[in-house]
């Protein structure tokens, strides 16, 4: 039987995928562009911060940190350099040793020429180069130097290479210098412009085992050989001097031949010339305890080059910077799959962001949220002030109404006409207590034969047979008649809303309310009315992003001027007035249109704000105020104007006046208000 193995999707994007949860990301975003962000910065912070079990590009960015420090703290780079002096000590001793059983005056020569070697370790290499080893061991040791310096300095530009020629033959090298002349020969051809394709073709043929990632183009060649000649480079340029110097030197001895510097140091020029762009002059401080050799070293800086290029990418900091240029193969190399699969997600919700309709480019090129957005940020404020209202998270949104209306939980007899839905429960309980309560009396000739008709008579002197349903049985639920509301919302915008921390809980409450009418009230008339040192009406995107201005003035009376104009134009609709404020009026409007402002608060300016307050009195307004902040002269003020309309007073936490605004609309309207007694009791104070 044949079997079939399955795995991680790894060719792009799992296409089975659940698409992102725009939802946490839209509230969170709502919340920063009502505080004042842009859109775009909202957008920003938010990928940024990440969300509750999503991690950002903050916490990535930290990561990515991390791991460079670490690599910084941990490496020197003069481990090749230790490895030389252990194996030249080793070839020393060994021929001391050899030497000191020789008798011969040659030995004793060799003893002297061994004891006035330089100190300098790639001197004294260099020294040795043409000594006449007496001990195999030594032999091996000094020859091993040499291996190790000629598969270092590949391994720095050809990664794996130390590996790979460990044990090489003498053939193996020939083939290496065959291999750095026909690259440099390709190289240079592709430098002068010369086509490359057939030379290319052959050169991979030939040599293609050289590079495991196997380039398909030149220039994929050329990119990877550039990028590692770089790092190869900055650990020059990282170096101490006096380590570039010996390490200068020993690199003569690579192979025992100056061959191979003379090929490196033509293929570095090659790559300087044709890739100009990459970091050939940079540098790191490394200080830490594990020693690293070339190859390893070049590694090392190549994995902080990457680390640099991811910083960048995760900071999206320069111009159209998008989520889709991070390079999710560096990051899950540099920090685990887990890093990348967090990278994807935050680009598929950018782009989500963006053709969602969710964000949309006005006219000028600014991004604005759509009203598709605010119809959801909508929808997830309702309900979070409906769980504060019912103090039960997590019930389910229903949606049941009554025939004409919202149902009342009190039902009557029915009457010829209603079209109310029956009351089913109390209609077949009125049928059994009816049957129940019938005399039971032994049946007459007289009495009829008919069941129904001995239900119709119960005094005819049996009891019926079964349960049947009478008209005077039947109940229908009442409802209340719905009619329809104009609603003002008069939303403080004057500075100190934003200073004290109320402005972004009035935007959510105005928004909370728009949706609200907008879906469930849909033939009440709502105007948002915001009043600073002038007032103005506002649409809801505009109320949305507006942004706290250094404006002094409280002009509630030109509120009430335009709320009142607002109840005028929808004369059958039942007015509804709700006042937002943390402050006394301290300007209004004079009988030119200018704006008088005065404090402490003007006689004038008291005076017309109650005139125009007492006309919305007459006009049949519902009044609330809804009071922010402790200070009792405001309490007194305001408790002062609610008695003059007959209205009510709420006193909300900030957190709270969504709820407290909803429920006053809602018990306004005859709608609600038993259901939520409880909670006024506990959240607001009324007067």
């Amino acid at each position: 039987m044949s079997r079939t193995r399955y795995g991680r999707y790894v060719d792009g994007p799992d296409p089975l995928a659940p698409p992102v949860d725009l939802a946490e990301a839209l509230e969170a975003i709502g919340e920063d562009v009502m505080s004042g962000r842009s859109p775009e910065r909202a957008m920003r912070e938010f990928l940024r911060r990440g969300g509750r079990s999503q991690q950002g590009l903050d916490d990535l960015a930290r990561r990515v940190a991390e791991r460079r420090r670490e690599l910084l703290q941990r490496h020197h780079l003069d481990g090749t350099m230790q490895q030389v002096k252990e194996l030249l000590d080793r070839a020393v001793l060994a021929e001391r040793r050899q030497l000191a059983r020789d008798l011969d005056d040659d030995a004793r020569f060799a003893e002297m020429r061994l004891g006035n070697l330089p100190p300098s370790t790639a001197a004294a290499v260099s020294e040795l180069s043409d000594y006449p080893w007496r001990s195999p061991d030594a032999r091996e040791a000094y020859e091993e130097i040499k291996d190790l310096l000629g598969r270092e300095l590949l391994d720095q530009r050809f990664a794996g290479m130390k590996q790979a020629l460990e044990g090489a033959t003498d053939e193996d090298r020939q083939r290496i210098n065959e291999m750095l002349d026909d690259l440099n020969r390709l190289l240079e051809a592709h430098r002068n412009g010369e086509p490359t394709d057939e030379l290319f073709r052959d050169f991979m043929d030939q040599h293609g085992d050289f590079f495991p990632e196997n380039p398909q183009t030149v220039d994929e060649l050329l990119d990877s050989l550039a990028q590692r000649a770089a790092a190869a480079q900055r650990m020059l340029n990282s170096m101490t001097p006096e380590q570039r110097e010996e390490l200068l030197a020993l690199s003569q001895q690579a192979f025992g031949s100056p061959q191979l510097m003379d090929q490196l140091g033509r293929l570095d020029a090659n790559l300087q010339a044709l890739r100009p762009g990459e970091d050939w002059g940079g540098s790191e401080r490394f200080d830490g305890e594990q020693g690293l050799g070339l190859g390893d070293g070049t590694g090392v800086l190549q994995d902080l080059a990457d680390l640099d290029s991811l910083a960048e990418a995760l900071a999206q900091s320069y111009e159209g910077a998008r989520l889709d240029d991070i390079d999710l193969d560096q990051l899950a190399r540099q920090l685990g799959p887990e890093a990348a699969v967090d990278a994807r997600t935050l680009a598929e919700l950018e782009r989500a962001l963006r053709q969602s309709g969710y964000l949309r480019r006005t006219s000028d090129g600014q991004l604005t949220l759509s009203p598709k957005a605010m119809r959801q940020l909508g929808k997830a404020l309702l309900r979070d002030v409906a769980d504060r209202m019912s103090a039960r998270p997590g019930q389910r949104d229903q949606r049941q109404a009554g025939a004409a209306g919202e149902l009342s939980g009190a039902s009557r007899e029915w009457a010829f006409g209603d079209t109310q839905p029956w009351d089913v429960t109390r209609t077949v309980t009125n049928a059994v207590l009816r049957t129940a309560a019938a005399p039971a009396t032994p049946t007459t000739p007289a009495a009829p034969a008919d069941p129904a008709t001995r239900a119709r008579r119960p005094d005819s002197g049996s009891r019926p047979s079964g349960i049947r349903l009478d008209l005077r049985d039947v109940e229908v639920a009442e409802t209340e008649s719905r009619t329809r509301a104009a609603v003002a919302l008069l939303a403080d915008t004057s500075f100190s809303m934003a200073m004290d921390g109320r402005w972004v809980p009035m935007k959510r409450t105005a928004l909370a309310l728009h949706h609200l009418i907008r879906t469930r009230f849909r033939g009440d008339h709502l105007q948002l009315i915001g009043f600073g040192r002038t007032a103005q009406v506002m649409d809801i995107e505009e109320l949305t992003a507006l942004d706290a201005l250094w404006d002094k003035g409280t002009n509630l009376h030109h509120a009430l001027l335009l709320a009142n104009r607002h109840f005028r134009k929808h004369p059958n609709a039942q007015p509804v007035l709700l006042i937002v404020t943390d402050g006394e009026p301290t300007s209004h409007l004079t009988s030119s249109g200018e704006t008088w402002f005065s404090y402490p608060p003007s006689p004038l300016t008291i005076a017309c704000t109650i005139r125009e307050l007492e006309a919305a009195g007459r006009l049949g307004a519902r009044t609330t105020f809804f009071r922010l902040g402790e200070d009792p002269g405001l309490a007194r003020f305001i408790d002062q104007l609610a008695r003059r309309v007959d209205g009510q007073v709420v006193a909300p936490e900030t957190d709270d006046l969504g709820a407290a605004v909803i429920g006053s609309y809602l018990g306004s309207r005859g709608t609600y208000r038993s259901a939520f007694g409880d909670w006024w009791g506990e959240r607001g104070s009324w007067v």
